[in-house]
């Protein structure tokens, strides 16, 4: 398996989530721009969106959209790993994998376009709105989904990485920053990181 991705972008989530199965893969950077692979490749023939992650499966079929790239890495590589389909866990893996993708995610996004003023201090109130439905969350449960790690602690590691960039301030969610030191200190999490060159 191949994974495409761009340093610290959502892709990084995927790419924490192959080394949390074991699975052997190789990882290319991506310039998104450019639209081009660190090979020289034409990224939109491998994924016409020409948006990360996306992973060669190597038979020939390629998966796009990192929500679906984590839940079948642990299902094929690592069975039995994410809670059962059918289960109220594995829904709640899903409603998890979901807030993040369309709530916390799409909620920075906005940030790196260059908001300023009124609009940027009304996303920034925005973002912590979603991230305040987390932080209560946590009040309840050790991990995002329930009590084992999934891949949607390392999505939502992975989005919140993005505050440092955007000049948001999450020290106000204690419970959110514990979280975030934990998945950080997972050796599948540091490797991901020191592959991307994002290790302090």
């Amino acid at each position: 398996m191949k994974l495409y991705y761009s340093p610290g972008a959502c892709s990084l989530a995927s790419h924490i989530t192959l080394n949390e199965a074991g699975v052997p893969f190789t990882a290319e950077k991506v310039d998104i721009r450019a639209g081009k692979t660190e090979t020289g490749a034409d990224f939109g023939k491998i994924n016409p969106r020409g948006a990360v992650p996306a992973l060669d499966l190597g038979n020939g079929e390629v998966l796009t959209e990192g929500v679906a790239i984590m839940q079948h890495v642990m299902d094929s590589a690592a069975p039995g790993s994410l809670p059962a389909p059918g289960t109220l866990a594995r829904a709640r893996l899903a409603e998890a994998m979901n807030y993040v993708s369309t709530e916390v995610h799409k909620t920075y996004s906005p940030f790196f376009y260059g908001i300023e003023g009124e609009a940027k201090e009304k996303q920034v109130a925005l973002l912590n709105a979603r991230l305040q439905v987390v932080e209560d969350r946590l009040a309840s449960r050790e991990w995002l989904a329930g009590d084992q790690y999934t891949p949607a602690d390392a999505y939502f590691f992975t989005v919140t990485n993005w505050s440092q960039f955007v000049g948001h301030d999450l020290s106000q969610f204690p419970r959110i920053t514990a979280l975030r030191a934990k998945v950080a200190a997972r050796p599948a999490v540091q490797k991901a990181l020191q592959a991307e060159g994002l290790a302090a």
